[in-house]
């Protein structure tokens, strides 16, 4: 790493590996990619040829293109480069689209000049009885190759890096192991389903990639804030291999600001630094000790504070009492049943504007069900209060509808259309073509146009019906169907221009005075967040615009998390009926129950997880000596 970077990086007391954090997902990439050229150009000069230890996933794929970039710019050749990927699943067809010789290929390999001969994957294609010689040929020729002057890894969500999960010993070599449940829980949005995911595959060890010069371990996003903790603060232990980089000589992580927010720095910074206390900074250490001893903050004491690093905190306002006071008003204050504002009241204590009397609103939902799992409270509350009430289905999900879902859905409009001689050419060639796809469909298998057209069609109508279910006409529901989504694959196009004229063409002609978005950022990658990208760059470009003086953001959550407390500007709660109604509006969306797609490591339905979300912020509330209410729906205002 150049000494230019290392100046950029932190270390603290709590923190046992050099650790970057960048300010985006694309930043991180960026800065691996400028110092893979480095490293690039320093062992040519010196001769020789770089050898570059290669990971897969969504992490990287930034990084890669990064470089191919600098490859079509001329600025960067890989004729004298040598790379050997970490690991690749075990009895899985090379040529299939899951397989990581396929990943490599189609987003870095084909991209460059690198000679066919010159990158290495490890064979999972092969009997069992010659995996062992097949791993020992691997070291072999990463020692023949001079060793690894660079190794990239990515971690899961149990601190596995390559494949080597938990257990996996420091010194391991190459070799067979068997995947974490985790580990194939996170690949099903690959595989389709949690049966197609090998159970095996065979990794680089933890002792291999320990032997490289340099290592880089790039976490994106809010879903390995967690996991990214423990291995760059906890102890070395088995149980987190990521943790074993502690030991290296020449390790850093790189991480996006999402994934450093578990960080002591980031999350409790009066720990490792004076810090400013402003308002905010104010709000968060003291909800923050609330939470932590289990003490409402009403009932705080001086001792609490001293006692928990916050001393300095309580010399600087004086008295406890009114400390205490001004952070419990403060969340007092996010508490409304009226998001869109009250008319004729005061709002100089309330999150929303009482005027105009009736906003315009538009309500941005990544996919067809995500306005009513996220925010269907806040959703039925702002229809009833009288507000115009519009909703954006950014993408039309289809990849989420099971085949036997589409199968049903296209016999049942057939033997309609049979039934009453109804006949449309067009139409029956599209589900004639469809049907006979799924009757030869391989799992895994890429839907064809004609399929993703009739999936399209059923989550159309589930969504149309939750609209009609809260109380506005289906012409305010607005199908946008944003081209980067529709691959027929899990793994999606860069969001673009033909996406942001949609977005914003929209908003012009709605002129709201609310928008929500979605702000779920797990996943840098996600369907959410490239949707959440989209809104952002469509908002930016009209800010100018006179009707997007009096447009306000809010940013909701989905259904798996919600936003720290301390962040939280607008809180709507809901009674015990209400929480059923939603419930029941999330029902409309028939293809998405009993065992989904995509279902994750979470077994969970959408209903079930969403109430779990939004009663846990209801007693998070009530702990922290607010009133008690059966459930909330949380938002963060942005502010353009």
């Amino acid at each position: 790493m150049s000494s230019e970077t290392f100046q950029n990086v932190n270390t603290f007391s709590y923190e046992k590996i050099p650790t970057v954090i960048c300010a985006s997902a694309a930043e991180a990439s960026q800065l691996i990619a400028d110092e893979i050229e480095e490293i690039i150009k320093s062992c040519n000069a010196a001769g020789k040829p770089a050898v570059l230890g290669l990971a897969t996933g969504s992490t990287p794929r930034k990084v890669y293109q990064a470089l191919i970039k600098k490859y079509e710019e001329g600025t960067l050749s890989f004729k004298n480069v040598i790379c050997f990927n970490l690991d690749e699943y075990y009895q899985l067809d090379p040529d299939s689209f899951q397989s990581y010789k396929y990943y490599m290929e189609e987003h870095f390999f084909k991209h460059i000049d690198i000679p066919a001969g010159n990158y290495q994957i490890p064979n999972g294609n092969i009997p069992q009885q010659e995996v062992k010689a097949s791993c020992e040929a691997y070291e072999r020729a990463i020692e023949a190759a001079g060793g690894l002057d660079f190794q990239l890894l990515g971690i899961g969500r149990n601190g596995h890096i390559g494949f080597n999960e938990p257990g996996s010993h420091v010194n391991s070599a190459t070799r067979l192991i068997t995947l974490d449940h985790l580990t194939r829980s996170d690949a099903v949005y690959d595989f389709g389903a949690i049966n197609n995911v090998p159970r095996k595959a065979i990794t680089m060890g933890v002792g291999t990639i320990l032997k490289a010069k340099r290592i880089v371990l790039a976490a994106l996003g809010e879903g390995k804030a967690k996991i990214v903790r423990q291995a760059v603060e906890g102890p070395v232990t088995e149980f987190v291999p990521a943790s074993y980089l502690q030991g290296h000589h020449n390790a850093t992580f790189i991480l996006d600001e999402a994934a450093s927010g578990g960080l002591t720095r980031i999350k409790t910074p009066w720990l490792t630094d004076s810090v400013n206390w402003t308002e905010n900074m104010i709000k968060k250490a003291v909800t923050h000790l609330a939470i932590a001893i289990s003490k409402p903050i009403l009932k705080l004491t001086a001792n609490d504070f001293n006692e928990n690093g916050l001393s300095d905190l309580l010399a600087l306002y004086g008295e406890v009492h009114d400390l205490n006071i001004a952070v419990f008003n403060q969340l007092q204050h996010t508490i409304t049943g009226w998001p869109g504002g009250k008319p004729n009241a005061d709002d100089s204590n309330r999150p929303e504007r009482a005027t105009p009397a009736k906003k315009r609103v538009l309500l941005f939902s990544p996919h067809p069900d995500d306005d009513i799992i996220s925010m269907g409270g806040t959703f039925q509350r702002l229809v009833d209060q009288g507000h115009e009430v519009h909703v954006a289905y950014q993408t039309s999900g289809n990849i989420a509808v099971a085949d036997d879902e589409a199968f049903r859905f296209i016999e049942f409009v057939k033997d309609y259309n049979k039934q009453f001689g109804i006949q449309s050419p067009e139409a029956d060639r599209i589900y004639d073509e469809a049907l006979a796809f799924l009757r030869h469909k391989k799992d895994g298998e890429k839907d064809t146009a004609a399929l993703r057209y009739v999936k399209g069609i059923i989550r159309r109508g589930e969504a149309k019906n939750t609209c009609r279910f809260v109380g506005i006409p289906t012409s305010q529901a607005h199908f946008l169907n944003l081209p980067f989504y529709e691959t027929g694959a899990i793994e999606k196009m860069p969001i673009g221009e033909a996406d942001f004229v949609l977005i914003a063409e929209l908003i012009e002609k709605i002129k709201p005075h609310q928008i929500y978005a979605a702000g779920d950022l797990a996943d840098p990658h996600g369907t959410h967040k490239v949707c959440l990208d989209g809104v952002f760059e469509a908002v930016n470009r009209l800010k100018g615009k006179d009707f997007m003086k009096d447009c306000w953001v809010w940013l909701y959550k989905g259904a798996w998390a919600e936003w720290d407390i301390d962040l939280i500007e607008m809180v709507v709660p809901m009674s015990p009926d209400q929480v059923l109604k939603k419930r029941h509006g999330i029902f409309k969306h028939q293809s998405q129950k009993d065992g989904v797609v995509f279902q994750g490591s979470d077994n969970r339905e959408f209903w079930e997880r969403a109430e779990a979300r939004n009663s846990a912020t209801a007693v998070l509330y009530n702990k922290l000596g607010l009133a008690e209410y059966e459930a909330m729906e949380a938002f963060v205002r942005w502010k353009f």
